[in-house]
């Protein structure tokens, strides 16, 4: 399964650009969260769990969890959805999507029976229903207290509710937050994105007291690095930045709407991470920017889309017109 940030994957198959990447594939905020250097005892010592319960207080107020929600701390929410179909009985899946790959794919691999569907009227006949809120790539948007009304219908059933909101840092309204329940319901959160801060690897799951309980047996005594641990306790209750930083992405994102619809593309959504748009010969254009060095992502299954990043200056919307330009005109 091909993902974004894959450079290597980029310059084996179109060579090395002379200027280098313009690396557009992910949905990871280009404004990183402005750490301090760590202190040696991140590195040299072993994290301690009376530090990673803390975190896992810290974030509970940032997502606004109650302070009794059950939440583990893990090495990235992916993590997470590797480890969560193994600790169900199988059983029908339902994906709302299409969107995530790898939710799908996981699910499956498990031996459950999974289905997927554009629409939650069709979760009466599973057992787990999986939503990702904000969607990625598609943008589409659930209500909180839609999912909250399913994840009550699925729990007196003893069904699961997943609900990745790995992009809900730019949208906090979408959060289900308080609606957490710990019965019948998992909520995946993903620091690295909104924070710029992939490579940490760090994220959380919160809800089912059961499930959560799984997946911290099942991810060890160590769950997260040193390094990852006094970021997220640096980061995350630092409400300020986030304000600034949810203000900064929606202009941005508001500049690649226009540089896309000017040069041809349509039907653009997504959040204020990235965005994904439509074009006739998006497969013709998105070979066009990577030979320019311009890398974006293009999915196998939809030849007709690709899903753009933000550029982190003005350099790089500059370069990213420029090649666009040049990359339609040519495909035309």
């Amino acid at each position: 399964m091909r993902h974004g940030g894959d450079l290597a994957a980029a310059e084996a198959a179109f060579g090395q650009p002379r200027h280098g990447w313009l690396d557009l594939s992910t949905g990871v905020n280009p404004h990183a969260y402005p750490l301090p250097p760590f202190a040696p005892e991140a590195l040299t010592r072993l994290p301690d769990p009376a530090d990673v319960a803390e975190l896992c207080g810290i974030a509970r107020a940032a997502y606004g969890w109650k302070p009794d929600t059950p939440v583990v701390a893990g090495p990235g929410a992916q993590a997470m959805i590797q480890l969560l179909p193994y600790l169900r009985v199988r059983g029908p899946v339902l994906i709302i999507g299409r969107t995530y790959a790898e939710h799908a794919y996981v699910w499956a691999r498990a031996g459950h029976q999974v289905r997927e569907a554009w629409s939650l009227s069709h979760a009466d006949s599973a057992q787990v229903v999986v939503v990702v809120n904000p969607d990625n790539p598609t943008g589409r948007t659930t209500e909180p207290d839609v999912l909250a009304r399913l994840a009550e219908d699925l729990a007196r059933r003893d069904g699961l509710l997943v609900v990745d909101e790995s992009f809900a840092d730019v949208s906090p309204e979408l959060a289900m937050a308080e609606r957490v329940v710990p019965r019948g319901m998992v909520v995946l959160r993903s620091f690295g994105k909104f924070y710029g801060l992939a490579g940490l690897r760090l994220g959380f799951a919160a809800g089912d007291e059961e499930m959560v309980s799984e997946l911290a047996g099942e991810l060890g005594p160590w769950p997260i690095s040193g390094p990852a641990l006094a970021a997220g306790k640096l980061a995350l209750p630092d409400e300020a930045w986030a304000a600034t930083t949810r203000l900064r992405l929606t202009v941005d994102a508001m500049r690649l709407d226009r540089i896309l619809t000017s040069a041809g593309f349509n039907q653009v959504r997504g959040c204020d991470l990235f965005r994904t748009a439509r074009h006739s010969r998006a497969s013709d254009v998105h070979r066009r920017l990577a030979r320019d060095g311009v890398w974006c992502r293009v999915f196998d299954d939809r030849p007709d889309q690709l899903r753009f990043g933000l550029p982190g200056d003005d350099e790089g919307f500059a370069r990213l017109e420029a090649a666009l330009k040049s990359a339609v005109k040519t495909a035309a």
